[in-house]
């Protein structure tokens, strides 16, 4: 992973990893075959590390709202950027396409399924999960292209709350509300509870209130 975040594609060759590892060429294809075989398993690596293992840490928290919060501030650490820059930007590789799409595929449907948990029609939660992974890009690029452009400290965690309400929404757009924090208000006591009931009242809304 260190190599793909410093050079790409072309940081997994068999040679330049071997010397980086003080080992043999021979000793690396005792391991792989060659070296779409040594990307196949950098990809299954990247896979486990940057997307399930992720996807499971997040899950422990105990409601949607809460999950999408964990899961923001967990992607967007610095120190994640550059490899995922790097394989976005290789998505059209025949070897990389289809890990991407899959990846894609995962990450947008969790981020979904927490929306459709919050009160989202399924639709509304598609698209909202696509806005998120979107900015999520646009980040991730910030920080490797142009890293002085992104907040740090309590500044970046204002700019996540930010994000998150924005993804949340709010009764105007058709969604549950979000307070300040980002987090989704579920219960009318919280002060936007009139405007999830306008919602559930409304046969035209394109969410349900949860």
């Amino acid at each position: 992973m260190t190599a793909i975040g410093e050079q790409g594609l072309a940081g997994v060759a068999v040679e330049p990893l071997a010397a980086r590892l003080g080992t043999t060429k021979g000793s690396f294809y005792w391991h792989f075959a060659n070296r779409d075989a040594l990307l196949e398993a950098a990809l299954g690596s990247w896979d486990e590390t940057y997307t399930d293992a992720i996807l499971r840490t997040v899950d422990a928290e105990p409601d949607p709202a809460a999950r999408l919060r964990a899961l923001f501030v967990a992607v967007t650490a610095s120190e994640r950027a550059p490899v995922e820059v790097h394989l976005h930007a290789a998505a059209d590789h025949p070897a990389v396409a289809p890990a991407m799409r899959r990846a894609v595929a995962r990450r947008t449907a969790y981020i979904a399924t927490q929306l459709v948990t919050l009160g989202f029609e399924p639709a509304e939660a598609d698209r909202r999960a696509l806005f998120a992974y979107a900015t999520y890009i646009g980040h991730i690029q910030l920080v490797v292209r142009i890293p002085e452009a992104v907040p740090q400290g309590a500044a970046l965690e204002a700019y996540l709350g930010t994000v998150l309400a924005a993804v949340l929404g709010n009764a105007d757009s058709g969604g549950p509300a979000a307070n300040s924090t980002g987090q989704a208000d579920t219960d009318s006591s919280s002060g936007v509870g009139a405007g999830r009931s306008a919602n559930s009242e409304s046969s035209n809304s394109s969410a349900l209130s949860p």
